[in-house]
């Protein structure tokens, strides 16, 4: 009895061993396994930096890379930059007043009329000649003049502010050069012009002819 109370005790003793040897392997097992997951996994990452690396240094030896945005930008930009249709159309509307006023215009032509018809209209027959050539012609003659220097004023204010335009624009952004030259062309029409109706007005040109 007492043999195989021993020989169950050295029977439990081996399997106990056996477990242990058993644990220990699956241990050493799973370490091996755990270092390596973790020497593929640096050797992966190691790679993958070398790949970024060289993908970078080919770029760069390319060229600079583009940014899209920067595209996107320049675009914007050049979408809220002024065109200059209105300048254009600013300087000629500026020489064709300057014409205008030089040339008296269909409304200087109708006012001096208009003021002429006054004129007759107001004075009699008994006034004497040189009442009647000032009702008559005098007032009219510097009614028209009084137009065509509005007209001149306007070709000239109109011009400069053409002129004055990339000044307050879009820095960087020159003005076309046949605007500023058509800008220039009513500046000095105007001027011309509004030196014209001067004379007339004040009779230092074209006097009223004298009644004696």
């Amino acid at each position: 009895m007492a043999t195989k109370t021993s020989e169950d005790a050295a029977a439990g003793t081996t399997a106990a061993q056996h477990d242990d040897e058993t644990a220990q392997g699956v241990e050493t097992a799973a370490q091996y396994t755990a270092g390596k997951a973790e020497t593929e996994g640096a050797t992966v990452a190691e790679g993958t930096e070398e790949a970024a690396e060289g993908t970078l240094a080919e770029e760069t030896a390319d060229g600079p890379v583009d940014d899209p945005a920067d595209g996107f930008e320049d675009d914007t930009a050049d979408a809220k930059a002024p065109s200059g249709v209105g300048q254009g159309a600013g300087a000629v509307v500026s020489a064709a007043l300057g014409l205008v006023s030089l040339t008296g215009g269909w409304i200087g032509t109708v006012a001096g009329a208009r003021q002429q018809l006054i004129g007759q209209l107001r004075t009699s027959s008994t006034a004497g000649v040189a009442t009647q050539i000032k009702a008559v012609y005098g007032d009219a003659w510097h009614t028209t003049a009084l137009w065509a220097g509005f007209f001149a004023l306007l070709a000239l204010i109109t011009g400069v502010v053409v002129l004055a335009r990339p000044a307050f624009g879009a820095p960087g952004r020159p003005q076309a050069p046949w605007i500023k030259s058509v800008a220039w062309a009513g500046v000095s029409l105007g001027v011309i012009g509004l030196l014209l109706a001067v004379l007339k007005y004040s009779d230092a040109l074209l006097a009223l002819p004298s009644a004696s």
